[in-house]
């Protein structure tokens, strides 16, 4: 009997179209003989819709179209079984709900990628692919990821971290840059991918446009030093927290300071034949690395996947400063563009085999958590008497 697969794509996220094409990229390669699949796709106010041609990129030309020949669903769990029900239900009409084994999100970006849509997942109790609730908000928080991965001896750049409370006296928060760093700096929402909202600032005029820019995008950001003499450095990781291997090293190429979200996906290698997310980005791979550096990278994506706890496969990004040979790591991407499957090809490992062993992973993963205890033989509630009562807080220990 084959396992039956959800794979959710797209979203509320200024990332929604990268995810359709990662999703549908993605269920394209995946064994047909082993996986009944069932595409989902996410809108952007977060309705769910199955259908003949959901899982059909060039429907998606028109979406208001695709949509008026969709079904819409929303999830429930009724006893031991999570299923898809059309929704609304209408009269007359006997339609079935559709039971599925696993979701697959293969969403980006703000409110799908950093543990909400996780977080969904876990509470409706179906299994899920990919990171976890924590991994997935820690590794969306590039603040809080870089103060984790510090903390365990991974270089990262010193950074200053802003709030929407501090955007109220932007004169103030450019002083403070300028002393603290200095220029050229980067500016980054604290809660994006695919390059969006940042820039480099290499002056006072710049800085500001590139804060007003970030704040479009997220209510906190942060600004770091801007290596110049850039090399980024990418290496993909896959497992859990307990065993995990790195893949080979990619050294993506862009046309500015940064690489933006046009080279990423609007770049010329997407025009000649339709993007195909971050697979047409323009890159060497291997990335021309010593054999030291390279298993430097590989070393420290391996150890920044199992000391955020992921799971499945997520993209380390790295930069090199070309003036002094350092390395420091940038940010992870725990639902990486098209799940970063050219990384693995030149190591042997084909895609349909990759969203094999991610498949496995999660399942391992669910039935590691359901050897858990969540729940005592025991009702506090029978012995509590709300008048007069302080509750837990006022009992003595």
């Amino acid at each position: 009997m084959k396992t039956r697969i959800a794979v959710l794509f797209g979203g509320k996220s200024v990332e929604h179209e990268v995810s359709v094409i990662s999703g549908i990229q993605a269920m394209m390669s995946m064994d047909k003989e082993k996986y009944d699949l069932i595409p989902v796709y996410i809108t952007k106010a977060n309705e769910m819709y199955i259908g003949e041609e959901i899982g059909n990129i060039e429907a998606y030309k028109d979406i208001n179209a695709l949509l008026k020949k969709s079904q819409r669903v929303i999830w429930v769990n009724e006893g031991n079984e999570v299923s898809l029900m059309p929704y609304p239900k209408k009269l007359f009409k006997n339609e079935k709900n559709i039971s599925v084994d696993i979701a697959f999100p293969i969403v980006h970006g703000t409110n799908e990628e950093d543990g909400t849509l996780q977080g969904y997942l876990k509470t409706l109790g179906i299994p899920f692919v990919g990171c976890d609730v924590t991994a997935s908000a820690v590794g969306m928080d590039k603040y809080i990821q870089k103060a984790v991965l510090k903390d365990n001896g991974i270089p990262v750049l010193d950074c200053l971290h802003f709030t929407l409370s501090d955007y109220t006296e932007v004169d103030t928060m450019v002083q403070k840059i300028e002393e603290k760093i200095g220029y050229p700096v980067i500016v980054k929402p604290v809660n994006t991918g695919s390059s969006v909202g940042i820039s480099v600032a290499k002056d006072k005029t710049e800085l500001v446009k590139s804060i007003d820019d970030a704040y479009l995008y997220a209510k906190k950001i942060l600004v770091e030093h801007a290596i110049l003499n850039l090399r980024e450095i990418n290496c993909a990781v896959l497992g859990d927290e307990n065993e995990a291997i790195p893949s080979e090293c990619e050294e993506p190429l862009h046309t500015k300071d940064i690489l933006s979200y046009e080279d990423k996906y609007m770049g010329s290698n997407a025009k000649k034949g339709g993007s195909k997310g971050m697979a047409s980005v323009s890159r060497k791979i291997p990335a021309e690395l010593t054999p030291e550096k390279r298993k430097e990278v590989q070393d420290y994506a391996v150890k920044a996947f199992q000391c955020l706890g992921c799971n499945g496969v997520s993209r380390m990004d790295f930069m090199i400063d070309a003036d002094n040979d350092q390395l420091y790591f940038n940010e992870i991407n725990t639902i990486p563009g098209s799940l970063a499957f050219y990384l693995w090809e030149p190591i042997g490992i084909q895609y349909s085999e990759l969203l094999d062993r991610m498949i496995q992973l999660a399942l391992k993963r669910d039935r590691e958590d359901k050897s858990l205890t969540f729940t005592f033989d025991t009702n506090i509630l029978s012995t509590q008497s709300l008048s007069g009562a302080k509750g837990t807080k006022g009992a003595k220990c």
